[in-house]
């Protein structure tokens, strides 16, 4: 059946009101037909896998925007990354696209809120163009004037040399405004003392001092004897002149005596001796890649620069003032304070000047308008970017795209309301809006109920994942879709909130037995049959679906106390979580969650069980018997397209043994390794085993497709003469899951495996799909998979929002996946917003009241009921 908005008159190409998707079979898209309105907020959405991704970023987005650089000259679009062709009949009507991805890389160590959101550009050139600028002859500051923008000299008042001011540029701590001793980065690496001797109770001898016996060789210790010290005692009992020495000793020659250690050879040697802050000092300097930084790490402590002060910049840099303060100084202010300070800046100036200062005020304005929108007064503009949440990075990549009054875009968001606590989703929703009232369209991916009940129009995909989905299950406005038994999404909708049916076009209903208007495009009644509703029961979304424990009973097997300093916008707190239970740490973005969680909490318990020195920022943690803290977040698994499901949780390993024990294998002198698709002799030899290869077109991208020999299946003809249990290597690689569960029936080791990850919801992934192309939510469920099972007493699990692209139903299996972990003995923290997945913790904290400053506090804690009942929470009035 076609899914067409229904009641349309003719439509000329010159004012089209939908986009037209024909016969769209990305990924495991069936042949899909489906028009989406123009002009208005499209939802997609459907359970994890069913194709949603597929439909708005493989079709939508990455015909709009190939069509567009197309358009450019072969000279331009050489310098520009394209997407390939979508695999499509046709897409007609679609606008020029921009698309926001799932999740924003993590900036690197330059990068601050500031320099992402580009607000930072705006206040470089304030301070250049309307600063006061001191003499760098008598430090004399000289007033505000036209010089610096016309590119002339200003003369001191005072001494009357000439000097000219200096550029936005040279305000920058990425280039000239940099501080010359940390680099612009605002922290420098120095030697912790304490770490070089951690065990004062040993001699020298024995290997007191740790850098000599890792970082230089062990003869150090003869010549720190050469100096005077004593080798034969505790550290302990040095003198202070001789500790003195161990650390900061000079750079002097001694003749020693050494004596290797095999064998009875002497040598008589020269050598100079360093100390052991030298030591790591030239370990550091020397250190080329990751692994040599990390041996040298554990003698290291960060901190800010001790010249900038943190600021990254310049004391140049630091000299221009604008009402009063520096660059600095406006840079430590949250968007909030900064927003009122830039307005205030142009009275202050004469009037000759005033033009030039509303100009640049107004760009600033303009771009913290949109970041305020979508509630991120809270931040600094010199907090670092890799500080930020994925939801706050993927916002400033929201303000920082719709910016500029565009007019007939197609704006394809990949879950928007990522990292948003159900206070920021009316924000979000109002930018989408302001979106369309000038004149563009919005298309987004998302499983947030309340954000989709505010759409004017749903695409819902499915019914199933994987092999089971690529369908348009229903369309419809919001309410049309509650009143649908097919649609699944429909009973999770919020009654009352269904905003998008008085927006919708009228007559956008969905209409199932509507012809193919493609050649070449099947009907969509062979997509998802129309016999009947969906065979799966209405659930009551606001039913528990785990079993709580009892109030009184929480903290009964142990309390992890954690105490702690302030960081970042977290003020000092006192924080009980219980042992052995499903803990939510909740609150708006901003309020701290990361930082207390993933920067303190784990951070301790692991410092704390392998006996080193807490984190600066902790005071002290009673772990109450965790031995082990592990994060498990949504990275992406593996580099390429080498790493695959059945690699990652060794079903491969056992299948390789498996075709190697064949009488076939036996016959031929095949051992496991020649099954391998990476290694062995079976691969092809055309891909070497990727299933795929690279075609250079010269001006236009590069294009992957199907390997021509293996078609994709990654192994080569002689692969095909070996069956084990009726299948080739190849067929059962390109199995689901869920049938190879019955495949591997005999295979005890590999159908447990299989089985956990039946499970945890991830049936539907084929064994031979590439892990790197796997989203953030089933990332974290296949590295979870080899924890199932086991007995987790004394381990502690952190989830950073596990429910990131997953449907309501999918937050019932991953609610019983923590379920399963908490009987097995383990704790479970996780850091969330989904109002359901709160519902069912054993234990809350919340954390707010407010984001930044207004934050970092703890609210409220209890159970979910006790947080619902607490007017200072706000996410008890959601609850």
């Amino acid at each position: 059946m076609n899914h067409l908005p229904t009641g349309k008159t003719s439509i000329t190409p010159a004012s089209p009101s939908h986009i037209e998707v024909r016969g769209a079979r990305v990924h495991n898209l069936r042949n899909v037909n489906v028009d989406i309105p123009l002009g208005q907020l499209v939802g997609v959405c459907g359970v994890s896998g069913s194709g949603k991704s597929s439909l708005a970023l493989g079709v939508l987005y990455a015909e709009g925007s190939r069509r567009y650089l197309e358009a450019l000259s072969t000279y331009t679009r050489r310098r520009m990354g394209q997407a390939a062709r979508a695999d499509v009949d046709e897409v007609r009507y679609v606008p020029a696209a921009l698309a926001l991805h799932q999740r924003p890389s993590v900036p690197g160590v330059r990068s601050t809120f500031g320099t992402m959101s580009e607000l930072l550009n705006s206040l470089r050139l304030l301070f250049s163009r309307v600063g006061s600028h001191p003499c760098p002859h008598c430090s004399t500051y000289a007033p505000p004037s036209m010089s610096v923008a016309a590119e002339q000299p200003i003369t001191c008042a005072t001494c009357g040399k000439t000097f000219f001011g200096p550029g936005a540029e040279e305000l920058a701590f990425n280039s000239g405004g940099a501080c010359p001793t940390c680099g612009g980065t605002g922290t420098v690496r120095r030697v912790n003392e304490a770490a070089l001797v951690p065990d004062e109770s040993k001699t020298i001898n024995e290997g007191a001092v740790l850098p000599w016996g890792s970082l230089m060789w062990d003869l150090m210790k003869q010549v720190c004897g050469e100096m005077g010290v004593r080798l034969d005692v505790p550290f302990s009992e040095l003198t202070p002149e001789e500790r003195d020495i161990v650390f900061h000793g000079p750079a002097e020659k001694r003749h020693i005596l050494y004596k290797a250690k095999k064998g009875d050879n002497f040598a008589e040697l020269d050598f100079t001796y360093y100390n052991a802050v030298y030591t790591v000092e030239n370990a550091l300097a020397k250190a080329k890649d990751e692994k040599g930084l990390a041996r040298v790490a554990r003698f290291l402590t960060e901190g800010p620069c001790p010249d900038c002060e943190g600021t990254r910049l310049s004391a140049a840099a630091r000299g221009p003032l604008v009402r009063g303060i520096n660059l600095a100084k406006a840079c430590e202010m949250t968007l909030d304070k900064a927003v009122t300070w830039v307005d205030g800046v142009p009275e202050t100036l004469a009037e000759n000047l005033r033009p030039m200062a509303v100009s640049i005020c107004e760009s600033f304005q303009h771009t913290a308008r949109r970041l305020l929108e979508l509630g991120l007064g809270y931040l600094s503009l010199d907090r670092a970017g890799s500080t930020l949440s994925t939801g706050e990075r993927q916002r400033v990549q929201l303000a920082r795209a719709v910016r500029n009054r565009t007019t007939g875009v197609l704006y394809v968001l990949d879950e928007p309301s990522i990292g948003l606590h159900p206070a920021n989703i009316d924000g979000l929703l109002g930018v989408m809006r302001d979106l369309l009232a000038d004149g563009n369209s919005v298309v987004m991916v998302d499983h947030d109920t309340r954000i989709l009940a505010a759409a004017d129009y749903l695409v819902e995909m499915g019914p199933e994942a994987g092999a089971g989905g690529g369908h348009v299950v229903a369309c419809g406005t919001p309410g049309e879709l509650q009143a649908n038994d097919r649609s699944l999404i429909g009973r999770y909708l919020p009654d009352g909130e269904t905003k998008g049916a008085a927006n919708a076009p009228a007559g956008a209903t969905a209409t199932p037995n509507a012809p193919a208007t493609s050649a070449g495009a099947s009907a969509c009644v062979a997509e998802a049959p129309e016999a009947a509703p969906l065979s799966v029961p209405a659930p009551d979304p606001m039913a528990d679906v785990r079993p709580r424990c009892p109030e009184g009973q929480l903290f009964e097997r142990g309390t992890i106390h954690l105490e702690t300093s302030p960081l970042h916008t977290v003020h000092e707190l006192s924080v009980d979580l219980p042992v052995n239970r499903l803990t939510a740490v909740t609150g708006v973005s901003g309020s701290g969650k990361t930082t207390l969680v993933l920067e303190e909490l784990i951070p301790a318990l692991n410092s704390a069980n392998a006996d080193e020195t807490l984190p600066a920022s902790v005071r002290g943690i009673n772990p109450a018997g965790i031995v082990r803290a592990q994060l498990i977040d949504a990275t992406p698994i593996g580099a390429n397209v080498r790493s695959t499901v059945a690699t990652y949780c060794g079903v491969l390993d056992d299948l390789r043994r498996a075709f190697a024990r064949t009488d076939e294998a036996k016959a031929v002198g095949l051992k496991a390794g020649a099954f391998s698709y990476n290694t062995g002799k079976l691969r092809c030899p055309t891909c070497d085993g990727t299933g795929q290869v690279s075609l250079d077109v010269q001006f236009l991208p590069d294009v992957d497709v199907p390997c021509p020999d293996c078609r994709g299946r990654r192994y080569g003809v002689e692969a095909d003469a070996i069956t084990w249990n009726g299948h080739t290597l190849a067929q059962l690689m390109a199995m689901s899951i869920d049938e190879a569960l019955d495949a591997c029936a005999s295979l005890k080791k590999a159908h447990a495996m299989l089985q956990t990850l039946h499970d945890l919801g991830l049936g539907y992934l084929t064994l031979g799909e590439a892990t790197p192309a796997l989203s953030g939510g089933e990332a974290q469920r296949l590295k979870l998979a080899s924890e199932m099972g086991k007995a987790q007493d004394g381990a502690l699990f952190v989830f950073d929002e596990p429910t990131i692209g997953l449907h309501p139903r999918d937050v019932r299996t991953l609610l019983n996946v923590f379920q399963h972990l908490v009987v097995q003995g383990a704790t479970v923290v996780v850091i969330e917003h989904d109002l359901d997945f709160i519902r069912n913790a054993d234990y809350v904290i919340d954390l707010g009241p407010g984001g930044g400053q207004a934050g970092g506090r703890v609210v409220a804690c209890g159970t979910p009921e006790q947080i619902a009942a607490n007017p200072d929470s706000v996410t008890g009035r959601y609850l």
